[in-house]
């Protein structure tokens, strides 16, 4: 799940354990993928990075006593890349729960190109109202092993919104590599909304996703609104480098299991260039 025009992209669920060495070759791989649309566009139009840092203290995990407890602590580093090119953009992320070694560590990473049908055919986005562009959308889901990818592919729709910065909406179908899971559907919001509060720059991002139809899995939801402030442009160094604020993560029946709802305040700071 990707954004036009920035990486202000929400952290995403953890995988299970983390074995550090796997890193290098998550990373390998990822990249694998997506040279072969960054050698088509020849050079990105546009692109950014960010590392960000979220501390949480609510997670939702089995209580080994029995039901759910939502005790756990956390610290999670994401590595989020995003380009635009001729035909569409990517958008690349990784997270690493606990990378310090305290607690269980996780990694979860996601890959999502996309190519605008319009730009494909016409040379053009195909924009009407207030839709900007249809895109044809796939995103690659790459827990920790021994969870088994899932490959979403499907449309999307880019919106203009006023006071946003961009607003997707993306619908996808689910095709879990495991064993014994139907192939379900997922619907994708994400948005960033850059706004003044007085002198104070701040930023509404966030993304929400809906998933069903994923039997025996229960339908889940997962939102995470943020609102950040730009201590950049606070601190004279420029606006757009360096957010912090609060991250507030929802989900409900976690990992399609029934009945593991999570409601986490995580404290964020994120690095952008």
């Amino acid at each position: 799940m990707n954004k036009p025009h920035s990486t202000n992209h929400p952290a995403r669920p953890p995988g299970r354990r983390l074995r550090a060495a796997l890193l290098a070759p998550l990373l390998v791989s990822a990249g694998g993928l997506l040279s072969p649309l960054a050698a088509s566009a020849g050079s990105a139009n546009f692109a950014t990075t960010n590392i960000q840092y979220l501390y949480g203290s609510r997670y939702a995990d089995f209580d080994p006593d029995g039901g759910f407890s939502h005790t756990d602590e956390a610290g999670i580093v994401t590595i989020e890349h995003f380009n635009v090119w001729k035909y569409g953009d990517n958008f690349i992320f990784i997270d690493i729960t606990n990378p310090g070694g305290e607690g269980d560590g996780s990694y979860y990473a996601e890959i999502s190109p996309r190519l605008s049908i319009g730009k494909m055919f016409f040379d053009k986005e195909l924009s009407w109202g207030i839709a900007k562009d249809l895109l044809f959308t796939a995103t690659l889901e790459i827990p920790e092993s021994p969870v088994e990818q899932t490959w979403l592919y499907g449309l999307a729709v880019d919106l203009n919104l006023p006071s946003f910065q961009f607003f997707q909406v993306n619908w996808y179908l689910r095709n879990s590599q495991a064993s014994g899971i139907d192939t379900g559907q997922q619907v994708t919001l994400a948005w960033g909304a850059p706004f003044r509060l007085g002198p104070l720059p701040l930023v509404f991002e966030g993304f929400f996703d809906y998933a069903w139809g994923e039997d025996p899995l229960q339908d889940n939801i997962i939102t995470a609104p943020r609102l950040l402030v730009d201590v950049g442009e606070l601190a004279g160094f420029g606006g757009g480098k360096l957010q912090a604020g609060v991250e507030y993560q929802i989900w409900r029946n976690k990992f399609g299991i029934d009945g593991m709802d999570e409601d986490v305040a995580q404290a964020m700071v994120k690095w952008i260039w």
